[in-house]
């Protein structure tokens, strides 16, 4: 179909945020470069232009355009000033140094300000920066000043005008990319379906990935749904039918593994890269029955992909209808239980993206339902009038303060370390010491420990090598040829932003190939140059990693510590008030809460990263935070599926809460907070406690409640897994197991 190639665009660079971050910045950047070549602007004025339009427009990162605006408008006294002290103070080595580094202290300070300290703090050090590279001095302020203006001129019509973006169209493609990456992981799941015991590994890492990929999306347009919904009530809608279309695709998969296998297959199985599917994995069979799953999976992708307008006609309807019909039990062939289960995951899966459809298309074309299709509109209308009433919740805990505050921490160390590569790098260099400087301040942007910085300082180092290797190739290439060196640039530029969220290493590659070229327009380029770029940049990231181990250290193990106590915390927190509402509490915010957990799971994802890289040489270990993180992910799967089931209760005549689901779920929020005390504090005593199956613990004995179809399983199954995996957590977190003996 024609949209392919650009659903295809938007699975893999979701809302096209680094897309348009590239363009938006080449385009403020050759737009600078246009108007000062008519001017007739020297190749100083050109770069120093060229430089400053970069920085004043991917400084600012807030989401609303007014907000935008006022940080622009405010950044640029900030780099006039920054300029001129730079200037003024470049002749003066030590009052120059000494300055260079309250600078950095304050710009680094400046992000507990927000995005706009963030910003105006880095204009102020790129623009001290700059005053530096094109060795600005008093005399040459006035051709600086203007260049700076135009600049900044041009980001704002860049942002504004030529390539602008709103929130309501960032969220627009956020949407666009979760269909696209959802069909993309049905497409997996029929690979699976088909894939042999031999091709099974493999097919099975492609639905991780995808799963994967899916759950990156959701979380983007969470974090944009309060800038870009139109109100409150639209914002919980979406909300509400991502977290029930991602959750249905990933419960899919795993009743597709299941009937593959001659086991049940667990979360686990999705979540921990290279795990092997279950046993028992026999030839894909060519029955009518898997003729017809097979045709059923790609029906729903049909329904997934299918473009707004065009979900009219009789054979769609005939489609939708057929897969809500499994809901109902209708039509399901005879066949084993998991492989019925399938089906039945099929039409919740077919409900899911109607659902979603509805939320991001408006009303669909009723014509042709069945009974079936009716009564899945009908709760959807039902769950949409619902929306909103939860009770509040508690405020946050007060955020720390002096030293204990990341940003007064962060601004120490990089302070302490630039001072540190001011004198290497003037040892090494008395006039481009100040790439140190800048590898120091950059191996600190978005770390929080030790091990985060010892990892980005090595890509940033191997980035560079390999740009210097690209940069003397394309000295030779280029000559003087002043607008191809600039075309060149632009390029890289592009490349730049566009893989800064991919790979640090390819950044960094692309930066110094691009400082490279630079150099040649500046007649400054010769091999010793680029050699020693590279020396400059081991001597800035040894800098900051002696500054981080030294001044205020976070140890990764600390750090990561105190990310998973935020997971536990968060994770029981959700816990227990999905089964609260479950067994007839009061409705709660379950959605928000969830979302929350994926954060921190994501936060503590990050900060691991050093443990589990392969440069490091415990093994062991490595493998250890890998499993660990694995039943994290999985926990959240559990606990998003449940808080989902439970956000349904209060708008489904057909289900009813079970209060003796709350004794069911007290043991498995006894466990996470047992967990949670043990990491805390070493010598907790609590224990992770065992015994019955969360199912024998609802026994025909106890209190009837009314019956309400496959919920109450569903519930169950979900409760069952999240206790085994939470008690799987406590071997490789050295908790004691205790044996409940009741």
């Amino acid at each position: 179909m024609r949209t392919e190639p650009w659903d295809r665009l938007a699975a893999w660079d979701p809302g096209l945020l680094r897309l348009t971050a590239g363009l938006r910045t080449v385009t403020a950047i050759a737009l600078t470069l246009l108007v000062l070549a008519l001017l007739r602007a020297d190749v100083t004025h050109l770069v120093a232009g060229a430089m400053a339009a970069m920085v004043a427009t991917f400084a600012i990162r807030e989401k609303r355009r007014d907000q935008q605006a006022v940080t622009l408008a405010l950044g640029l006294p900030v780099a006039l000033v920054s300029l001129s002290l730079g200037a003024l103070l470049n002749t003066r080595v030590v009052i120059g140094d000494l300055f260079f580094v309250a600078l950095i202290f304050c710009a680094v300070y400046g992000r507990r300000f927000g995005d706009r300290g963030t910003a105006l703090g880095l204009i102020g050090f790129q623009i001290y920066f700059l005053s530096l590279f094109v060795r600005a001095s008093v005399p040459s302020l006035p051709g600086l000043y203007g260049a700076l203006l135009l600049a900044f001129g041009c980001s704002a019509v860049a942002r504004f005008v030529l390539v602008a973006q709103t929130p309501a169209g960032i969220l627009d493609r956020l949407r666009r990319a979760f269909r696209a990456r959802l069909g993309q992981l049905v497409a997996a799941q029929i690979d699976l379906l088909d894939a042999g015991p031999d091709d099974m590994d493999k097919a099975l890492e492609v639905v991780r990935v995808r799963t994967a990929r899916l759950h990156e999306s959701a979380l983007m347009i969470q974090g944009r749904l309060a800038d870009g919904a139109l109100d409150e009530a639209v914002a919980g809608l979406l909300q509400r039918r991502i977290a029930e279309a991602e959750i249905a695709a990933e419960r899919l998969g795993l009743l597709l593994l299941t009937a593959r296998s001659a086991e049940r297959a667990t979360t686990l199985t999705l979540h921990l890269p290279g795990a092997p599917p279950p046993s028992g994995v026999a030839q894909p069979v060519r029955d009518e029955t898997m003729t017809a799953l097979r045709r059923d999976l790609q029906a729903l992708r049909l329904l997934v992909l299918r473009p707004t307008g065009a979900d009219r006609g009789t054979a769609l309807s005939r489609v939708r209808n057929r897969l809500l019909g499994y809901r109902e039990e209708e039509n399901l062939p005879h066949a084993s239980p998991a492989v019925q289960d399938v089906f039945r995951g099929l039409g919740e899966s077919a409900r899911a993206v109607l659902g979603l459809r509805i939320a991001l298309d408006g009303p669909q074309d009723e014509s042709g339902d069945t009974p079936a299709t009716t009564r899945s509109r009908e709760e959807l209308d039902t769950e949409d009038a619902a929306i909103g009433g939860g009770e509040e919740r508690a405020a946050d805990e007060a955020a720390p303060t002096g030293l204990r505050r990341p940003t007064t921490r962060s601004a120490a160390q990089v302070a302490a370390g630039s001072a540190l590569a001011i004198v290497g790098g003037e040892l090494l260099s008395s006039q481009r010491w100040y790439w140190a400087v800048l590898t120091c301040w950059i191996v600190f942007l978005n770390t929080a420990s030790t091990g985060e910085i010892l990892v980005k300082g090595y890509r940033r180092l191997l980035g560079t090598v390999l740009g210097v290797v690209a940069g003397i190739g394309l000295a030779g290439l280029v000559g003087h040829h002043t607008w191809t060196a600039f075309a060149l640039v632009l390029l890289f530029i592009f490349a730049m932003f566009y893989t800064a969220p991919l790979s640090y290493t390819l950044m960094s590659f692309f930066v110094t190939a691009m400082l490279g070229l630079l150099y040649t327009l500046l007649n400054t380029y010769s091999l010793a140059v680029l050699v020693l770029r590279v020396e400059e940049t081991a001597l800035g990231a040894a800098c900051g990693i002696i500054a981080a181990a030294v001044v205020l250290p976070v140890a990764t193990d600390r750090r990561t510590n105190e990310l998973l106590v935020t997971v536990l915390d968060r994770l029981a927190d959700i816990t227990r008030s999905a089964v609260d509402q479950l067994s007839g509490a009061p409705p709660v915010e379950l959605l928000d809460r969830a979302r929350e957990l994926d954060q921190a799971l994501a936060d503590l994802r990050a900060s691991a990263q050093p443990l589990i890289h392969p440069i490091t040489p415990l093994r062991s270990r490595r493998d250890t935070v890998r499993y660990v993180v694995a039943l994290l992910e999985t926990c959240a799967y559990h606990a998003r599926s449940l808080a989902a089931t439970a956000v349904l209760l209060p708008s489904h005549p057909s289900m009813a809460a079970d209060p003796r689901l709350r004794g069911a779920g007290g043991r498995i929020v006894r466990n996470i907070e047992a967990i949670a005390a043990q990491i805390r504090d070493g010598q907790a005593a609590a224990g992770v406690e065992t015994g019955p199956s969360i199912a024998s613990l609802l026994r025909p004995g106890t209190p009837a409640t009314p019956r309400y179809g496959q919920v109450t399983d569903r519930v169950l199954r979900h409760l069952q897994r999240l206790d085994e995996a939470v008690v799987g957590l406590a071997r490789p977190l050295r908790v004691p197991v205790e044996r409940d003996t009741k």
